[in-house]
């Protein structure tokens, strides 16, 4: 559990720059680098600190704070369209960064004689480079493809941009690449538990694939029929595999019952959930940023800054969940005559995510004493007989804890980067 959060905190220690060190840092990865597969393997161990976490969830491009779907104490900037194009983007700097680390790697991994003990580091850094170059991708379309690591005066740095065809081929050679040298989750130790396996890279090559077809789809016309067909067939096909291989599967546990949803993404321990599950009882996350109470908790103030507090979901979001029969509302007909009648009758993702007005919640600051519910239980909750007051007056409890006591920022559950449930839709 706490292996990949160790190491990385290794690799932190060992990047950080000491006045006494005055070799540079180039000749020591040329020289007294890269020797064995332990090199390699602990180089590529940085990596993993790049994949999405909870912080995402309220500054990244793809944050739902970015879009019309939530809101802070006032209408941002977002919602209400004056966001302009910044002079400079720390997204894309970012990501370029760590390409040139990851062709570092695979530099010297062309160099290095016995090419099978290596294999699983190269696979993990083609995996990411195809995710930083997916990440650049929905953002900005043609990209400039770097292969090597690039120099102030690579001829690359003044070249035009690769087409965005071009790149999403790239990313996606990437992936099947890594999907051939990473191991089954199966295989992995127990050592290495929380490295990428092959089903994580062909669940991903579904995302590419799925959201490039898709794309090339409804874009200029839709002309380009055979490469839509072919990306829709990788995707369909990547789905397949991983289910075929019955690593995964989803996390729907009878004792929790319709709260399934809501507990898969607070699960630390036995005492995260009433039917004292932990982490290893959840089959339905393939890759995740991993998070430890000791060595790695979460960090910020993710439960107490949600639950009741000054974030908001817009209405639109709130109209977007579907009725129990899977059809979606018409909000001029709904029945809106008591504070909580649109919840009723409602997709359960809807109850699992938002504040139900006139029901029982708990968090970090009063949380549950045994999951009992009896009255004491009751008396200790953050919010009894819960009434919005204040905002848009949907209020998510996505992401809040229950346990009670947890110091701020100390919640310790895993943030799904890729879940089976995506996969067996992308299938779909």
């Amino acid at each position: 559990m706490k292996k990949i959060a160790y190491i990385l905190g290794i690799i932190c220690a060992m990047t950080m720059q000491s006045c006494l060190d005055l070799e540079p840092k180039t000749q020591l990865a040329d020289t007294n680098y890269w020797k064995s597969p332990e090199h390699f393997k602990l180089f590529a161990t940085q990596f993993y600190g790049w994949s999405a976490d909870f912080r995402w969830l309220d500054d990244s491009q793809h944050a739902d704070i970015r879009s019309d779907l939530f809101a802070g104490s006032t209408v941002n900037i977002y919602s209400n369209g004056t966001n302009s194009i910044p002079s400079s983007d720390k997204h894309y700097a970012d990501n370029y960064n760590r390409i040139r680390q990851v062709n570092t790697l695979l530099q010297q991994a062309d160099a290095y004689e016995q090419q099978a003990d290596i294999a699983i580091s190269v696979g993990e850094a083609r995996f990411f480079r195809a995710y930083c170059y997916f990440e650049l991708l929905q953002a900005y379309g043609d990209l400039i493809i770097a292969r090597t690591p690039l120099d102030i005066d690579s001829p690359e740095m003044q070249k035009a941009r690769n087409p965005r065809t071009e790149v999403a081929d790239f990313i996606i050679d990437d992936l099947k690449e890594a999907a051939k040298l990473l191991p089954v989750d199966k295989a992995i130790s127990s050592s290495d538990e929380g490295r990428l396996s092959s089903e994580a890279a062909l669940a991903f090559l579904s995302r590419v694939a799925l959201y490039e077809g898709t794309w090339e789809k409804f874009h200029n016309g839709g002309q380009n029929t055979e490469r839509t067909k072919d990306l829709l067939n990788t995707a369909a096909q990547a789905a397949h595999d991983v289910m075929a291989g019955g690593a995964f599967e989803l996390f729907a546990p009878q004792e929790l019952g319709t709260e399934a949803y809501k507990y898969l993404f607070i699960l630390e321990n036995e005492k995260s959930n009433p039917a004292n599950i932990n982490k290893t009882g959840n089959k339905e996350y393939i890759f995740t940023r991993r998070h430890d109470p000791v060595i790695n908790s979460i960090g910020f103030n993710i439960t107490q800054g949600r639950l009741g507090n000054a974030l908001y979901v817009t209405r639109k979001m709130a109209n977007m969940y579907l009725q129990s029969n899977g059809l979606p509302i018409n909000p001029q007909t709904w029945n809106y005559t008591k504070v909580d009648d649109e919840y009723k009758n409602r997709d359960n993702r809807m109850n699992n995510q938002l504040m139900v007005p006139g029901q029982t919640y708990w968090g970090t600051n009063g949380g549950r004493i045994d999951w009992s519910g009896d009255a004491a239980e009751i008396a200790n909750a953050s919010h009894r007989n819960f009434m919005p007051q204040t905002g848009t007056g949907y209020f998510p409890h996505k992401w809040c804890s229950e346990r009670d006591g947890v110091p701020t920022g100390m919640e310790a559950y895993d943030f799904p980067v890729i879940r089976y449930a995506e996969v067996l839709l992308n299938y779909a």
